[in-house]
């Protein structure tokens, strides 16, 4: 059969016409995406966190006492209020006097010892009018042993070999029961309750305890419900990139305290620390945010304080939870000089004092809030190494965003250091942010440092 040369023609551009489309279908396959799926709230870009230890915090350990504390905390620049959990404690196989808050005994109720739901919904109403955001602790992974659910629904829990309740496997949590959520009525309960303090009482969200326990797709759907709701914040206690593409804007990063731990008290150097904000840069999701911290509730109650666990490195661990990636928090008590360990199951008031760490606190978020480089995610500008002659001491950095630019220079070190920087792209005039002394790069810049002493350079 004969074709024509039209034909022919028609045939061949249609065929090349083809192969364009299928070479720019797949080129579609080479294309980068973005790891995080999930929307974080607009308010969360530059905010700071604060985690309150309701028991602990006054001697009366109410709603209505720590109210009086919230204009102290909002001007020291914190954005963010989370509670530990409001709700009441176990008594059956209790620990202490008072119990273990992590112990809930009803997700729906409030532990009379804080006051009512009245006065629940009041404080949230005053943390929202002064521009804050609350977030509640949330316990999804195992309830008390008398919370009614564990008669009226024992399949949702999980047993023991013998069948019996058991704690979460390998902990000597002898004060809680574990739950098993490979039972969708359970997944259907916890989620609608969280919607509850949501929906009823307008909290801004969640930290989830071992949120690493309880399966990825639970919190993935339930982050959904709640965004039907509102915008919510959620922060998972853990530190794993899959529960940040759909579920949770921030997690632990517990690493970087250990980093600084052994480069302070550990007396091992910044190697870590190096270590650390390499990996930042090269494996973490550019806009999943990571907690920082120097204590909480569990660093304070079972491994000493921020004293004893950075030593006269404090301050320089303090500042550099500030200005490396991430959002940093501050733990009931530490802007007063905590120096103690607070007991987790009985009273143990914190000694409210005037202490410099507030002053550095309200400095450093002042920055935080102000300067986009420190900002949180995408928001904020990446950590670039800046090389020196002293990389066994002296950490040195810089991170940029639009027209703003901070660079730390710290020296972490127990002994006195002169150090040369090869700031040769860095050139330009800044001001060091706590002496507001100014100072100009010029690419081969020395410095004279004391023992654990920060600059901090901006424009």
């Amino acid at each position: 059969m004969k074709l024509s040369k039209c034909l022919i023609v028609t045939l061949i551009v249609t065929s090349f016409l083809s192969c364009k489309k299928d070479e720019k279908s797949t080129d579609n396959r080479y294309q980068p995406k973005e790891y995080v799926e999930l929307q974080h709230p607009e308010w969360s870009k530059n905010a700071t966190i604060y985690e309150v230890n309701v028991r602990q915090f006054t001697k009366e350990g109410t709603f209505k006492a720590f109210e009086s504390h919230l204009p102290r905390l909002k001007a020291m620049g914190i954005d963010i209020i989370w509670l530990m959990p409001i709700h009441p404690n176990g008594e059956e196989k209790r620990k202490g006097t008072l119990g273990s808050e992590y112990s809930v005994k009803d997700y729906y109720g409030v532990n009379p010892e804080y006051g009512n739901k009245e006065d629940f919904k009041r404080l949230v109403d005053k943390i929202h009018s002064m521009g804050m955001y609350v977030i509640l602790d949330w316990v999804a992974n195992h309830s008390a042993w008398d919370n009614p659910l564990a008669k009226e629904h024992p399949d949702w829990y999980s047993k023991t070999p013998e069948g019996n309740f058991q704690p979460t496997p390998w902990y000597d949590w002898g004060d809680i029961i574990d739950f098993d959520y490979n039972n969708p009525e359970l997944r259907k309960y916890m989620t609608d309750a969280m919607k509850y303090w949501v929906k009823d009482f307008n909290i801004d969200g969640y930290r989830c305890d071992v949120a690493g326990f309880i399966p990825v797709d639970f919190w993935d759907n339930a982050r959904a419900e709640l965004d039907e709701i509102k915008p919510v914040f959620m922060l998972a206690e853990w530190e794993a990139r899959d529960l940040q593409k759909k579920a949770f804007d921030m997690t632990y990063s517990w690493s970087l305290w250990d980093k600084m731990h052994n480069a302070t008290v550990g007396g091992k150097g910044i190697g870590g620390l190096v270590e650390y904000m390499a990996h930042d840069e090269s494996t973490h999701p550019k806009d999943a945010y990571r907690m920082t911290f120097t204590e909480n509730h569990d660093k304070n109650s079972w491994e000493g304080n921020q004293f004893s666990n950075f030593g006269d490195g404090l301050e320089s661990c303090m500042v550099f939870c500030t200005v490396v990636n991430g959002m940093p928090l501050v733990y009931s008590g530490q802007e007063a000089g905590l120096d103690r360990s607070l007991k987790f199951f009985d009273k143990d008031e914190i000694e409210w004092k005037q202490h410099p760490f507030a002053d550095l606190y309200s400095k450093l978020f002042a920055l935080k809030h102000k300067n986009k480089a420190l900002w949180n995610g995408k928001h904020g500008g990446q950590m670039i190494r800046i090389f020196n002659d002293k990389m066994d001491q002296v950490i040195s950095f810089s991170r940029t965003k639009d027209n703003d630019q901070v660079i730390p220079i710290m020296n972490f070190s127990e002994k006195p250091v002169t150090v040369q920087l090869d700031s040769k792209y860095q050139k330009g005039d800044y001001t060091e942010y706590f002496t507001n002394k100014k100072v100009s790069l010029k690419g081969d810049d020395i410095f004279e440092m004391k023992p654990w002493e920060y600059l901090i350079l901006i424009k």
